[in-house]
Parts: structure tokens; C-alpha cells; sequence
């Protein structure tokens, strides 16, 4: 009788043990697929640029700024001229 106890308590505990396996490799399956969609939208937003490609699309932003502001005094003057 004690064997045959001691026996489906192990049966009991190695199930236990496979369904714990089970869902620990489902929940890493689960934080495998959330950190490649994190990935993922980090690269779509531009969140993973670094440093130095920060710093050139500032720059480059900067420029066009520039330009932008140098057509609208262009511009202005222009209508001032026509004005007189």
C-alpha cells in the first residue's frame, strides 16, 4: 500500500513538474515575441539610433531650417521690392 502511494505521489510531483516546465517555456516563448515587437517598434520609431545618427539628423534638420528661413527672407524682400 505504502508503494503504491508513494508511487502516484510521484506521478503527481513529475506531473506537477511538467506542467511548471510547460508553462515557463510558454511564458519565455511570450517574452521571446514581446522583445522582437519591442525591437521592432523601437527601429520603426527611431528609437534605436544612436548617438552620433542622433546628432545628423539634427544637423540635417538644422540645415533645412536654415534654408527655409533664408527662401522666406528671400521672399519677403521680394514683396517689399514689388510694394514700392
Amino acid at each position: 500500500m505504502n508503494l503504491r502511494l508513494d508511487e502516484d505521489i510521484q506521478k503527481l510531483e513529475a506531473e506537477k513538474l511538467r506542467k511548471g516546465t510547460n508553462k515557463a517555456e510558454k511564458d519565455l516563448d511570450s517574452l521571446k515575441t514581446d522583445y522582437k515587437k519591442l525591437r521592432l517598434s523601437m527601429r520603426t520609431a527611431g528609437l534605436g539610433k544612436t548617438s552620433e545618427q542622433w546628432r545628423e539628423e539634427i544637423r540635417e534638420e538644422k540645415n533645412k531650417l536654415d534654408r527655409w528661413e533664408r527662401k522666406f527672407q528671400e521672399v519677403q524682400a521680394r514683396n517689399k521690392a514689388l510694394e514700392k
